[in-house]
């Protein structure tokens, strides 16, 4: 089956991912879009879980303060290239990371990540990480997260 060149472009577009792994996707999907969003989130998994054994040495940390000064929060996010901690997916994550938890309180990395991303109930935070992570095709990991209220 021939691939629908107006979906192959809005995959990329919501996608991040690469051309070829899109047109794969839908390939394999009969030009479907939300299987083939499916399946790049599959593959992604997949490949992520190939990397975790990477060094991570670069990254960044992030700070949120509410606008009552009342809540405060520092994220920390590892990455395997200052490349990806410059970029600005990257920074915009560790921003909505920050937010999230200055929102709903966490104890621990894995609380955040389990918890329903508050601009898309649809996702939890591990996978709009994911997603990022995919985009980059590189090993990255919260490693640190601290919230202060007053």
């Amino acid at each position: 089956m021939a691939v629908d060149f107006a979906k192959l472009k809005l995959l990329r577009e919501k996608s991040g991912v690469s051309f070829s792994l899109c047109k794969k996707a839908l390939e394999e999907t009969g030009n479907d879009m939300a299987a083939s969003q499916k399946l790049l989130t599959k593959w992604g998994a997949d490949k992520l879980a190939d990397k975790s054994g990477r060094s991570t040495s670069q990254g960044a940390i992030f700070s949120y303060v509410h606008h009552n000064k009342k809540i405060a929060t520092l994220i920390e996010i590892q990455c395997e290239t200052d490349f990806v901690a410059n970029n600005e997916q990257f920074q915009k994550l560790g921003t909505d990371l920050a937010m999230q938890l200055a929102s709903l309180p966490a104890e621990t990395v894995e609380e955040l990540l389990e918890q329903e991303y508050i601009r898309d109930p649809s996702k939890k935070m591990s996978d709009l990480f994911k997603e990022t992570a995919l985009k980059f095709g590189e090993n990255m990991k919260v490693t640190r997260i601290l919230r202060w209220s007053l």
